[in-house]
């Protein structure tokens, strides 16, 4: 299940966004709601949770004990049952008991489907309890001299409406030991009538059974209640995702057997054996259990590294893999030709909008300076020259320690992408005009960028590759990839010249005199300039934000949020005077200090991967090592799209040629598999994978046919070739 955010945090938060505006009743916030310990009752906006209990002869050994989670919904508003359907999440409860006192499994209720536009989940309206059976075994001693025994419930739910909120609570009860606890005895009994009974065995020789039939699954029973014979049934299959939720069920009474088929869904991810399935009417519940006949067609099974996978990266580790050997000449220099024309290519992708914003500014301010001009294109060449090779030697030295990694490693940890993102906050906010360096920090320090221009210039270099690089694949894929294959003083060349070229414009146009006579004349232009400049550094926050995301999950990003914010009053607080400074600014700095430490995990905190469903033919599936070679050894052609959430050209290519309604009809004429190797964390399968192809970068997209080469196309993915390739299946 995904982290929780800590309650003081979230109330901090609602607190500002309340303050902040006001937000319509469909607006769809998920806010966690938690209650403090101590009470049996928990009140929320949406429903009032109590936790009851049912102990009719006191609480002893081998007496009965009931204990339960009573939800009373507010009108339209609903929890889920164990299957919640298309969506939503079933209740979870954890319970802290004494010793010798043991809790069961919940005893569901019969629910109702609730349509949602064109899906259905299956859950509870108005009040439901939902009961669990507690065994008091002899090793539960209460004491002599006690009264009474207490129990403790950690309770999750979600409850819906068209919005979503997470709620949990804290539930304490206390039990009379010798008295009768019976208060909630006729919700207890409404539950148990509302429990599915097992179907008794049919008298006939003829059982109940299941099979699979194309793309639904054939079921009939025997043994139901006669009173049932020739009344429509509603279905509930008990595991997730097996059938469609939301399809009408084809149904009829062959007598006194029931006989259906149930369409199964197309991102079926389990195959029960049996099957279990709830029929209910009026109300009532029957259960059985299904065996499947003939058994289910395959599904994928989640991603994982395969044993020999895993056993060859740590030999690898232990062992070291031996040294490159040098390579042709000719094969070196035409690699260091397409680095160098990828660096300058880089200069027109998006990633690196907000560095050439910055340069901009940088041209404009010392338009008539040719020598600041000619100092400063050195000191960003060197800059973005020295980066690179920093990079690659950290990406070379960490391969050969046996560790996997790629081209863009550095934005497979959170804690880089959560710290440009708050670099690319505070240039925005200088840009804009919300803080100058000369009214925040000391004489000493503010005119330190005034007076090493050549400093201010190298790290700009800096900055740009930190957040280029991502963005060189595009360009560089093969050149990359083969510094896997180089002895060290080759391979670094190859960054060296990737380099250069993403510094070779701005070097070239610091030391041509007409670049400048070009530009305008220094005016109220600039500081318009300036400020517009400002936008692309928050645009990339916002996508810094969203890579992190997909990391550290909606937790870690709302925390990066949170410090940013934070951050950014800590900056405004500094720029004031006299009194205002005093107050305002240990506190702003302190309160993004205690964010920091107490909250910071959660950005850097790798949310866990919930295995993705298969997905039917002609959709994508999750890239699982083995995947590939098991559906060509059955005949079946493969498309592979390699990429990350942080790759731009990923993106863009996933929204263009991967979405064109054309390219996809000739994928599902020629039945081809297409699965998605999702980079965006670090994974050594997938980095093997790259590495085998030839690259250390994505994005990477790949054909595979039986008995042929794999076909490997330019990362700038177009629909008319790849729509050609296709067609040669």
């Amino acid at each position: 299940m995904p982290h929780r955010l800590p309650q003081r945090l979230l109330h901090a938060l609602f607190f500002i966004a309340a303050s902040a505006l006001s937000t319509g009743a469909a607006a769809q916030f998920h806010l966690k709601t938690s209650a403090a310990a101590g009470s049996s009752t928990v009140v929320t906006p949406h429903v009032q949770a109590e936790l009851v209990a049912q102990a009719p002869d006191g609480v002893g050994p081998g007496k009965p004990l009931w204990l339960g989670l009573s939800i009373t919904h507010q009108p339209d508003w609903h929890t889920y049952w164990k299957n919640p359907g298309d969506s939503g999440l079933p209740t979870q409860l954890e319970w802290t008991l004494p010793p010798g006192m043991d809790a069961g499994e919940v005893a569901w209720p019969v629910p109702r489907k609730i349509p949602i536009g064109n899906l259905a989940n299956y859950g509870y309206e108005g009040t439901v309890l939902l009961p669990v059976p507690v065994t008091v075994s002899p090793a539960f001693q209460a004491g002599p001299l006690a009264k009474e025994v207490t129990v403790q419930l950690q309770a999750s739910w979600l409850v819906c409406r068209k919005e979503c909120i997470p709620e949990e609570g804290t539930f304490t009860l206390q039990l009379p030991i010798q008295g009768t606890t019976a208060l909630h005895a006729a919700a207890f009994a409404a539950a148990a009538q509302a429990h599915p009974r097992p179907l008794a065995a049919p008298a006939t020789d003829e059982g109940s059974s299941a099979h699979v039939e194309g793309n639904a699954l054939a079921v009939k029973v025997a043994g139901l209640p006669p009173a049932l014979h020739g009344q429509t049934l509603e279905v509930f299959a008990e595991t997730t995702g097996v059938v469609e939720t939301a399809a009408d069920v084809a149904q009829q009474w062959q007598g006194d057997t029931w006989v259906a088929r149930l369409p199964l869904s197309p991102q079926r991810s389990a195959s029960p054996d049996p099957m279990p399935v709830v029929l209910a009417h009026g109300g009532q519940g029957w259960r059985v259990a299904l065996p499947v006949a003939s058994g289910w067609p395959q599904v994928a099974a989640p991603a994982t590294v395969s044993p020999a996978l895993e056993a060859a990266l740590r030999a690898n580790a232990a062992a070291g893999a031996p040294a490159p050997a040098p390579v042709p000449a000719g094969l070196w220099l035409a690699a260091l030709g397409g680095a160098l024309l990828g660096g300058l290519l880089l200069n027109l992708m998006p990633c690196v909008f907000p560095v050439l914003a910055i340069k901009v500014v940088g041209f404009a301010r010392h338009a008539q300076d040719r020598r600041a001009h000619r100092i400063g294109g050195l000191a960003y060449t060197v800059g973005v020259v020295l980066s690179f090779l920093l990079l690659g030697a950290g990406m070379l030295a960490l391969r050969a320690a046996g560790e996997a990694v790629g081209w863009g490693f550095q934005l497979q940890s959170p804690a880089v992408v959560a710290g440009l993102a708050a670099l690319f906050t505070l240039i925005g906010l200088n840009l804009g005009g919300v803080f100058e360096f000369g009214r925040m920090l000391p004489s000493s320090l503010a005119s330190l960028q005034a007076r090493h221009p050549v400093a201010d210039a190298f790290l700009t270099g800096v900055l740009a590759v930190a957040v280029a690089s991502p963005c060189t694949a595009p360009f560089m894929g093969a050149s990359l990839g083969l510094t896997a294959m180089l002895p060290g003083a080759q391979a670094l060349s190859i960054f060296a010249a990737l380099g250069l070229g993403l510094a070779l414009p701005y070097l070239l146009a610091s030391w041509l005199p007409g670049f400048a006579r070009a530009l305008p004349r220094p005016g109220a232009w600039m500081e318009t300039l300036r400020r517009a400049m400002a936008f692309p550094m928050f645009a990339t926050v916002v996508w810094l934000v969203w890579v992190l995301g997909q990391q550290s999950g909606i937790d870690g990003a709302a925390v990066l949020l949170a410090l940013l914010v934070v951050l950014s009053m800590a900056v405004w607080a500094l720029t004031l005077r006299g009194r205002g400074r005093a107050v305002l600014a240990p506190l702003s700095i302190a309160a993004c200090a205690w964010l920091v430490w107490t909250w910071g995990p959660k950005i850097t905190e790798i949310q866990a991967e919930q295995a993705q469903p298969a997905i039917a033919s002609g959709a994508w599936q999750p890239w699982q090592p083995d995947l590939p070679g098991q559906l060509l050894a059955q005949g079946q052609p493969v498309f592979v799209d390699y990429t990350a959430a942080w790759c731009v050209t990923c993106q863009y290519n996933k929204q263009t040629t991967l979405a064109d309604t054309d390219v996809l009809r000739d994928f599902a004429a020629k039945n081809v598999a297409l699965l998605r190797a999702d980079w965006t964390r670090r994974d050594p399968a997938i980095t093997a994978a790259l590495a085998q192809l030839g690259r250390s970068g994505v994005p990477v997209y790949v054909l595979h046919a039986p008995g042929r080469a794999p076909v490997v196309f330019s990362e700038i993915l177009g629909a008319r070739e790849l729509r050609a390739a296709i067609a040669n299946l």
